[in-house]
């Protein structure tokens, strides 16, 4: 699901981002309230289920009282997004020293704790495509972030172009862990089960001596996971690549 916004609804936004979140107004609503019960409707029934009448109904108020403190669903996407990538970090903890100074374990660190993100809000994923959303906590967490790669021997675009490529690795796979979580609970089946189903049925109708290297792979694969794929596998797999692939680049730019 892609909202998308004009220029001055994002300026809206960032005066929302950026100001008190916590002062009542005179229902006792505040902007921190309504953000976290869409947080709550986003995390237990997806995104395409949120609505501005279902917050309020959640906070036991009149939809209409809501947009005092929140214009409309896009600003309440805006601040949800942000709020959810608070306290990621302790403070204002420096990563690659948590994790003895190892810019290596600090881009596992990074990795496992965006993974684990995630995981609590799946939701996040639903929303690739907005413009950034350039709130407090989100821009903390890019700063912490680079920080851990920072004086490690990359240039500045090679910082970000790093840090943006193991993001995106972990949001693919986060991606796709939750669309085959859905599709499981939709169909009621699992991928070992759909598989014992549809096994007999495909080597009926295929000659798989055409295909000696897919069927001998797919078979090694299958068995390992118990799956088709593992989104998780391909995140450990992609992130250790990542990291050789860092390590090469340093090597190449001290020479």
């Amino acid at each position: 699901m892609t909202t998308y916004q004009s220029a001055n609804d994002y300026a809206r936004s960032l005066s929302l981002l950026w100001g008190s979140q916590t002062v009542p107004g005179r229902s006792g609503l505040t902007v921190q309230k309504i953000v976290s019960a869409g947080m709550e409707i986003a995390d237990e029934n997806g995104i395409e289920q949120l609505s501005m009448r279902k917050v309020a109904e959640r906070l036991g108020v009149g939809a209409m009282s809501l947009y005092t403190y929140v214009p409309s669903k896009s600003e309440l996407l805006d601040l949800m997004l942000d709020k959810s990538q608070a306290d990621l970090y302790e403070g204002d903890t420096d990563i690659r020293e948590a994790c003895g100074g190892d810019w290596r374990e600090a881009m596992r660190s990074i990795a496992k704790t965006n993974w684990e993100l995630y995981r609590k809000h799946p939701w996040i994923v639903d929303l690739s495509g907005r413009r950034p959303v350039l709130g407090p906590h989100v821009v903390l967490k890019y700063e912490l972030e680079l920080c851990a790669l920072d004086g490690i021997g990359l240039s500045d675009i090679e910082m970000d172009s790093t840090l943006s490529l193991l993001l995106m690795h972990v949001e693919s796979c986060a991606r796709l862990q939750f669309s085959m979580n859905r599709t499981e609970a939709t169909s009621g089946q699992d991928d070992n089960e759909w598989w014992l189903t549809l096994s007999p049925v495909l080597d009926n109708i295929t000659d798989w001596s055409r295909f000696p290297v897919s069927s001998r792979v797919g078979n090694a694969a299958g068995e390992m996971h118990q799956s088709a794929y593992s989104p998780e596998h391909a995140y450990l797999f992609g992130l250790e690549r990542i990291i050789a692939g860092t390590a090469a680049l340093i090597k190449e730019s001290s020479k």
